[in-house]
């Protein structure tokens, strides 16, 4: 059964409908996600699923157009006091993202689907997310901005520091400890007591046998860092 959580200071409770909004300004009131691109449409569709009212994007790229019906500004335009998600999976661009937003009075968010669970005395942060079909286990913390996406399960225990991404169906066994930065990649297993250090990435369907030095890229089952990127 689904369990939604009640954090302080976040957006897990619907917000109410946006008032009518300025020509191509979209609305303070509702949700901003920082980024158009495909996690950014999936945290959409979370908030959609759990009743948060989205105000629209935040991407320079896309900027002036419409995504999904809503408007699309720069980063730099977000109203002042308004919530944001950053809805982007590189840990480095939502440092970036959230260092130009709160600096401009915006004041970050935490989404949970309704259909991912997320166990009792388990702590998620400002700006976190976790997408549908997602489990978080009991006695787990989630530091700000980090991400949980669909089907990926997180153990008892663990802690996820800042801005970490878990992948698709990543597999983050109990008591692993994921530093700031660091990503777990699709179908990825952390087996259970491992460290992943500050910013390392683990690889699609690698295993973690033993601890990821910080930076590191790792890869295969074991799993073994590639040259260049933090092996030898």
């Amino acid at each position: 059964m689904s369990q939604r959580i009640a954090v302080p200071g976040t957006a897990t409770v619907p917000h109410p409908a946006p008032a009518p909004a300025a020509e191509g300004e979209g609305d303070a009131g509702g949700l901003w996600i920082a980024g158009a691109g495909g996690v950014g449409r999936e945290a959409l569709d979370t908030a959609l699923a759990a009743g948060v009212a989205v105000a629209g994007f935040l991407d320079d790229h896309l900027a002036g157009g419409r995504v999904r019906d809503l408007p699309v500004l720069p980063p730099q335009r977000v109203p002042r006091g308004a919530r944001y998600l950053v809805g982007i999976a590189d840990p480095a661009v939502r440092q970036r993202l959230v260092r130009l937003l709160e600096e401009r009075g915006a004041r970050p968010a935490t989404l949970v689907h309704p259909r991912a669970v997320v166990a009792p005395e388990t702590e998620l942060a400002e700006g976190c997310i976790v997408l549908g079909g997602a489990y978080v286990s009991s006695s787990v913390r989630l530091g700000p901005h980090t991400q949980v996406h669909y089907n990926a399960t997180v153990g008892h225990d663990a802690v996820l520091g800042e801005r970490v991404t878990v992948y698709p169906g990543g597999n983050v066994s109990g008591s692993v400890r994921l530093e700031d930065g660091a990503t777990v990649g699709s179908n990825a297993v952390v087996l259970q007591g491992r460290t992943v250090g500050r910013g390392a990435f683990v690889g699609a369907a690698a295993v973690v046998t033993r601890d990821v030095p910080p930076g590191a890229t790792v890869v295969g089952s074991p799993a073994r860092p590639m040259p260049g990127r933090g092996g030898r």
